[in-house]
């Protein structure tokens, strides 16, 4: 949730946001997410893991959370959120009123606004929380993180989940993008140790190395 709103707070509006999300594999665009489930409950959630992990939570602004709430714009069960939601109308506008909030705690953008960057900034802080439970003993292993976070929290299916994502793209490359990140957004991109530990070692794999043919 960190990473969706700073983008927005960086002037990645809610139909970019939701077009390259959903380019990339997500089930559903993510400004769209948000709207479903809540943006009061986004609230709260950002609000307590703040709490709990303040070093992991930074980069984007929790105020703007509250004052979206305040506004009454709740997503789709207010009818207002990222977008108006009309009765009988399929048509989805951008909300104005939530534009003119994130435009008041924006953002000026640091690095690439290529897609794929956005899409990585996205993506990496996900993996990353991931290998950490995985490293933490709250997951018992690899695959049933995959396995989570596809069913449970809407991973890109096709990319396999957080840990096969990480055996595909490459340890060592998401590493090395992450620290780029990190240099140019704060502490939240440092990667956990374990993956690290995958970087520095090519011979270590969260899911077996497929058999040749």
């Amino acid at each position: 949730m960190g990473e969706i709103l700073r983008l927005l707070q960086e002037g990645v509006g809610p139909k970019r946001l939701d077009a390259i999300s959903k380019a990339y594999g997500f089930p559903i665009g993510l400004a769209t997410l948000m709207d479903e489930v809540g943006i009061d409950v986004a609230q709260h959630v950002a609000e307590d893991l703040g709490k709990a992990f303040p070093q992991r939570m930074v980069g984007s602004d929790v105020n703007v959370l509250r004052e979206l709430v305040a506004a009454g714009f709740l997503g789709r069960k207010t009818g207002k959120g990222n977008y108006m939601y009309e009765e009988k109308s399929k048509e989805r506008n951008v909300n104005s009123g939530a534009e003119d909030i994130y435009n008041k705690y924006r953002i000026e953008p640091k690095g690439s606004n290529e897609d794929e960057d956005l899409q990585l900034r996205l993506v990496s802080r996900f993996v990353n929380e991931a290998v950490l439970c995985l490293q933490e003993g709250i997951l018992n292993s690899p695959g049933d993180g995959d396995i989570g976070a596809v069913f449970g929290l809407g991973f890109p299916p096709f990319r396999g989940g957080p840990f096969r994502f990480v055996d595909t793209y490459g340890a060592d490359k998401l590493v090395a993008r992450m620290h780029a990140f990190r240099d140019l957004y704060g502490p939240q991109f440092e990667p956990c140790q374990m993956l690290l530990d995958h970087a520095k070692d090519p011979s270590k794999r969260f899911h077996p190395s497929p058999k040749k043919q």
